[in-house]
């Protein structure tokens, strides 16, 4: 299978509904569990990669948004990576995470085809910050925001808006809201909501009761005060946003 140019892959996952992929190249289990994480708490879906050959593999096979790649890595080091990843043609945003701060390594990252740096131990509020600096730079699509009627959710800023006025949304409740609105006019079910938002495999009874409190307080936050509802339950079969008055 050829390998989708950068471009075509942002494509692919915007109209697929999908929300941005990371793949995050780590050998320490720790740290890659805590990415992990952090970033699926973001939204964002993550794929781990323990060293440098699977980074590589998966890098070059499996769509992404953006790769996080360590340098010190087992088998093939980072920079040996990064290096086969852009000859391979690959445009995918790199973000550096290492321990190694010199400045003779910032550089041989840059110059290898890395776009940005970051020396652990690094604030995960600035790793965020990077992410959305790096998907906003690389970007040569249209515009990823999404809308109906009145309601407004931005992928890269991570922000909706509502008749104009911030919405304050936990990463979950925007990943549910993001979701729902990418399927504007279609039934969505809770199993779709179990394996796409939360990412459970199987489903159960106590995940689809977590589902309906969150649809409940989403609804609360995004039609509250609005004389037009957006979010809908369809008895028996799941969940819908459409514009309704009532």
């Amino acid at each position: 299978m050829p390998l989708l140019s950068w471009p075509d892959r942002r494509r692919t996952a915007e109209n697929d509904g999908q929300a941005m992929t990371i793949l995050v190249v780590e050998d320490d289990e720790k740290i890659a569990e805590t990415l992990r994480k952090g970033l699926e708490g973001e939204g964002y879906r993550v794929r781990l990669a323990a060293d440098g050959e699977e980074g590589f593999y998966r890098a070059c096979t499996e769509p992404c948004d953006l790769i996080l790649l360590d340098l010190m890595l087992p088998g093939r080091d980072g920079l040996e990576v990064l290096r086969a990843v852009r000859r391979s043609g690959c445009r995918v945003p790199v973000l550096i995470l290492t321990a190694r701060d010199g400045v003779a390594d910032r550089v041989a990252g840059l110059d290898d085809g890395a776009d940005d740096y970051l020396v652990k131990p690094f604030s995960f509020a600035e790793l965020l910050a990077r992410i959305r600096a790096l998907l906003r730079r690389g970007s040569g699509t249209p515009a990823t925001t999404v809308r109906l009627a009145d309601l407004e959710v931005d992928r890269l800023r991570r922000e909706a808006r509502r008749g104009g006025s911030l919405l304050h949304l936990t990463g979950r409740e925007f990943g549910l809201l993001e979701y729902l609105l990418r399927h504007a006019g279609q039934v969505v079910s809770r199993e779709m909501l179990a394996r796409d938002v939360w990412r459970e495999a199987g489903r159960a009874t106590p995940l689809d009761n977590i589902i309906d409190v969150y649809i409940s307080r989403l609804r609360k936050k995004v039609d509250q005060d609005h004389p037009v509802r957006l979010i809908h339950t369809i008895r028996g079969v799941g969940f819908m946003a459409r514009e309704e008055e009532g």
